[in-house]
């Protein structure tokens, strides 16, 4: 409810906070909260920032720095510096930076890379957002039969699911309904 009534509550006292002592664990979280915000500007330049610190080179960092990159609408840039995470720390595994990787290469034109990377993740990913993506995908790239199946086996499993779940799906649930009727 703060958040509501003064949703830059918490930024303005990170802010405070980094001004006062200039640690990672700071400007980490100033970042991530630029991120929530909006403010992808702001949240790359305090993750370049972290990874420029000798005790900063750390694959979370890097991660927030493509999530800035891809929220300020610059894809190419996201799949970059996610590229240069694999290559630099090959045993970092994320969900969530490999669908963000799948999405930025969807966003830069590379409908082949990214539905490669979609299927991949489509495996693994919690949730239902990699799969609906990934069907949706499909259907963009011509291939609706392929599309439907992925998408209907989606509804199926997810109606399956306790009503807790449904609830948290209901976004991808209802991408998928309307796909499907499209």
């Amino acid at each position: 409810m703060v958040n509501t009534l003064d949703p830059s509550k918490r930024y303005r006292a990170l802010t405070e906070q980094l001004d006062v002592t200039d640690t990672i664990a700071n400007r980490a979280a100033l970042a991530e909260e630029c991120l929530e915000l909006g403010k992808f500007t702001e949240a790359e330049y305090h993750y370049e920032r972290i990874l420029a610190l000798p005790m900063g080179d750390d694959p979370i960092y890097a991660l927030g720095r493509a999530r800035a990159q891809f929220g300020r609408s610059h894809p190419e840039e996201a799949v970059a510096t996610l590229d240069d995470l694999r290559k630099r720390w090959p045993d970092y595994q994320s969900a969530e930076a490999h669908l963000l990787y799948a999405r930025a290469l969807e966003e830069s034109g590379r409908t082949d890379d990214a539905l490669y990377e979609y299927q991949a993740v489509a495996n693994y990913y919690p949730g239902a957002q990699a799969r609906v993506r990934y069907g949706l995908l499909l259907d963009k790239a011509g291939r609706q039969n392929e599309a439907k199946a992925v998408l209907n086996e989606v509804l199926i499993q997810l109606k399956r699911a306790p009503k807790y779940v449904r609830r948290v799906q209901a976004e991808w649930i209802a991408l998928a309904e309307k796909a499907l009727r499209g």
